[in-house]
């Protein structure tokens, strides 16, 4: 009775799937078809298995260092905020690139496309909040774009800012954190670049554009990196179709007004007191241009005095950034052995975005580390090391008559701080070993009955078995035979021993 009734509720659990079993896809489940749910992935989006999860997750832990080098604090905010609380602050494009979403009670809601906005509602809704208030977050962030190499619509973001400080002291301090995160994951080759929205403020009178146009024309101008001059130009006036057959909107500036701007962005130099030198006489006629002209120098002047000078930080007047509630410095960080990732830190100062939450002018200044890009541009580079594995010792289980001496020696290295995996399965040593040469576990131990009468545990540097490997590619009986790096140690030693071994390895 008992059995039927069982057979019953599996029949009555199912019967939402039985189709037709002549239909392509379904499946027997105890006698009944069922469809199947094909495994699939949005557009723009994609699961990062353990070897990629491992490598960002010790990018991250590295620059969340330098983070807290300088008393930063850790923040965190909802994925989802309020539509209107997103809208109007990033511009246009983002605007239209909001996913939006709905709760159970239909208010109109949108995944964040930054950490920005949320860090302004945060600073509008508690007031409490000391200044400055230096914060950083780390997170996922949403945006409606056209997926392409590379290119996601949910990426990471690792942001830090400062709040509640007018000075340029703020500015530069952000551009000695890129610095420092950039080295601290072993990066050198690099470049931060900086400029002002203020200053290319100074190119709208200088080419007659109005203020109305000025966020377009700087999304333009910040594009020249990446998409040349020749297609700036044409953006500029009369637009062109991209690759993909997509017709690119021109701004419909004239000639003189573009030339304008070109000479404009021809202000350059590797020294950052040339290019202050050229903007003075560039622009030194127009009303306030001295002013925001020095705001680039005291950076300028602020950096050289901290230590990083033009071999990691120039000024680079095409910076615009293309997020509209810029209105300060802003920066860019590129590699230079990897340009085509483009910027992989870049931020800015955003002086009125808590304006519309308070109806005051909070400053604020910050940058946002672009975690995917540039772990991408740092495994190209082969900057950072890929593990597929967290453990570093891998304990055998072959005898199932010493399930308990394995178990005991897992938990010693365990609470000895030594990360230790145990294998579960029942499989001979050989295939447990190659289990731990896929995931690569460089230490593995061995401990059988000989061992055991003997009082010594055998211990497998994983590293030299390798090595030997590719040096005897034909003779694989030669290097069975030779056990290399295999050797015993006394039991009662096994954390000793296992630890100097580690010390000795670079993981």
């Amino acid at each position: 009775m008992q059995c039927l009734l069982q057979q019953a509720e599996v029949a009555q659990l199912a019967e939402r799937w039985i189709v037709d079993p002549e239909v392509k896809g379904s499946t027997p489940f105890f006698g009944i078809h069922m469809n199947l749910v094909q495994p699939r992935l949005s557009r723009g989006l994609r699961d990062l298995l353990p070897e990629d999860t491992l490598a960002r997750q010790h990018m991250i832990d590295v620059v969340r260092g330098v983070y807290e080098l300088y008393g930063f604090v850790p923040l965190t905010t909802p994925a989802v905020e309020y539509l209107d609380v997103l809208s109007g602050s990033g511009g246009q494009e983002i605007q239209q690139s909001i996913f939006t979403v709905q709760n159970p009670e239909k208010e109109q809601l949108g995944l964040r496309f930054d950490h920005t906005v949320p860090l302004a509602r945060i600073i509008a809704q508690y007031k409490e909040l000391p200044k400055p208030f230096r914060r950083y977050t780390i997170g996922p962030v949403w945006r409606a774009d056209k997926p392409g190499p590379g290119r996601f619509r949910e990426f990471l973001q690792f942001d830090i800012d400062s709040v509640g400080v007018a000075s340029e002291l703020a500015d530069s301090e952000i551009i000695c954190i890129i610095c420092d995160s950039m080295e601290a994951l072993g990066v050198s080759n690099y470049q931060v670049r900086f400029s002002s929205r203020r200053v290319l403020n100074l190119l709208l009178a200088y080419a007659a554009i109005t203020p109305e146009r000025a966020s377009d024309v700087f999304r333009v101008i910040d594009k020249l990196e990446k998409i040349g001059k020749t297609k700036v130009r044409l953006e500029l006036t009369t637009g062109y179709m991209d690759e993909s057959g997509d017709k690119i909107p021109g701004l419909g500036l004239s000639l003189e007004q573009v030339e304008q701007i070109e000479n404009f962005l021809a202000i350059q130099s590797p020294k950052r007191s040339e290019v202050i030198r050229q903007l003075h006489d560039t622009f030194g006629s127009i009303p306030g241009a001295n002013d925001e002209i020095a705001v680039l120098d005291k950076m300028s002047q602020y950096l050289d005095v901290a230590g990083y000078h033009e071999d990691r930080v120039i000024i680079d007047l095409s910076i615009a950034r293309g997020l509209a509630y810029y209105n300060g410095p802003v920066f860019e960080t590129i590699l230079l052995d990897a340009p085509q990732f483009g910027s992989v830190f870049s931020g800015g100062r955003y002086d009125d975005l808590v304006m519309r939450f308070l109806g005051e002018r909070v400053p604020a200044t910050g940058a946002s580390m672009g975690v995917d890009r540039l772990l991408a541009a740092l495994r190209a580079l082969e900057k950072i090391k890929v593990r597929k594995s967290t453990a570093d010792v891998f304990v055998t289980t072959f005898d199932p008559q010493m399930k308990d001496d394995y178990i005991a020696m897992t938990w010693e290295l365990r609470r000895a701080g030594i990360r230790t995996e145990l294998y579960l399965g029942a499989d001979k040593a050989g295939k447990q070993i190659k289990y731990a040469d896929k995931f690569e576990i460089p230490v593995v131990l061995l401990y059988g009955g000989d061992e055991k009468t003997k009082g010594v545990v055998t211990i497998k540097d994983m590293s030299v078995g390798r090595a030997r490997a590719k040096q005897l590619p034909e003779n694989r009986d030669q290097w069975l035979q030779e056990r290399p790096g295999q050797f015993e140690v006394p039991r009662e030693s096994l954390v000793t021993s296992v630890r100097a071994l580690l010390a000795k390895i670079i993981i």
